[in-house]
């Protein structure tokens, strides 16, 4: 970092040379000319990233957007790739990186906040948003970092594409199922009362109860083997391939949200069947039996359907208790069974720490 970064009073102009090397000196026709394609694709690029429109003569492009711009035709050009697909994988790593760098951002903010600016519950002062000096040591350090964590980043892609590499040819494998609509056990868990906790909390108290909610959960997920599609607030949805694994989550995760003082208790709802898989994310009448089966499912208690019931029937270690039948709102009558351990022992739980 050179000495005098954040001292010329632009601290904002000094972050955008950082990070992306030279400030920006071309409009859109420039650009598109520099790079040898036409304005209309250039524009299709720019949108599919992420970024605002803006007028073509208007000078806000550097030399990292030229050669970003040059990388993408040159993938089409040299791979006789379809631009339209071309595209769709630039639209994938833009909403992926803009939720990683807030993300990683606030988490730095977060932590560079001094402990008398933390507010207890009820105080209606504590700040969703850093204060000025926060925000710009933040910023400083995470312009420090920047060359340290893009390789990371690449690795851990590298890594998480193998997997669904692999996943995909498994599906593929399974000459029984249409690979299209992969077999995979889904599950909601769903944080208990999370509605009066928002009355009660300020924003931040409230943003480090859904950050723990979120570690919590990703690492009980992750240490099975299963994956987390996506986080809403109070609600994680999850998938796994294998019912004794996703199982095996699903009570763990009720076990330590009720251990964790910060947390309240947790249910959770399982289903499985045929999802379809599209943006990362995953869909139809597998997913939504789900979401509704934890609607219905008492606090600190895990609900399966019948098709889970089913594959873990022949299994150890697990109990199925026979509920009522519910009838849930879009799906139809649903009998669900509780899932409970046959031993009653707790489990080792690799993700928590001991001194």
């Amino acid at each position: 970092m050179p000495e005098h970064f954040g001292q010329s009073g632009d601290l904002e102009a000094e972050i955008e040379e950082r990070l992306l090397g030279r400030r920006a000196t071309m409009g859109r026709r420039e650009i598109s000319r520099e790079a040898s394609v036409s304005v209309q694709s250039a524009r299709k690029l720019w949108h599919a990233l992420g970024f605002q429109i803006v007028d073509d003569e208007e000078v806000m492009f550097t030399e990292a957007d030229l050669g970003a711009l040059i990388r993408v035709s040159d993938l089409v050009r040299d791979n006789d790739l379809d631009e339209d697909l071309a595209l769709s994988m630039a639209r994938a790593f833009a909403r992926t990186s803009d939720r990683l760098a807030v993300w990683q951002t606030q988490l730095v903010a977060e932590y560079l906040t001094p402990a008398d600016q933390e507010a207890e519950i009820g105080e209606k002062d504590a700040r969703a948003v850093p204060d000025r000096s926060v925000a710009e040591a933040a910023a400083t350090q995470l312009a420090d970092l920047v060359d340290q964590l893009e390789p990371l980043m690449v690795y851990v892609w590298r890594r998480h594409l193998t997997s669904a590499i692999t996943r995909m040819l498994e599906d593929a494998r399974d000459t029984d199922h249409d690979p299209s609509a992969p077999l995979r056990v889904v599950g909601f868990a769903d944080l208990v009362s999370f509605t009066s906790l928002v009355r009660r909390m300020t924003e931040r108290q409230l943003g480090t109860l859904v950050q723990r909610f979120e570690e919590l959960a990703s690492d009980v997920v992750t240490t099975h083997g299963g994956r987390i599609i996506k986080t809403v607030g109070d609600e994680v949805l999850f998938v796994h391939v294998d019912a004794d694994a996703a199982a095996a989550i699903g009570l763990d995760l009720v076990d330590s949200m009720a251990e964790d003082p910060l947390l309240p208790d947790v249910r959770v709802g399982m289903a499985s069947g045929k999802v379809i898989s599209r943006l990362g994310d995953v869909f139809g009448t597998t997913v939504n039996r789900a979401s509704r089966l934890t609607a219905v499912t008492p606090p600190g208690r895990v609900f399966v359907d019948d098709e889970v019931a089913r594959a873990l029937g022949a299994l150890s270690g697990f109990s199925m208790t026979e509920q009522r039948s519910r009838h849930l709102r879009g799906i139809g009558a649903v009998t669900p069974f509780e899932l409970a351990r046959s031993t009653g022992a707790r489990r080792a739980r690799p993700w928590e720490h001991h001194a």
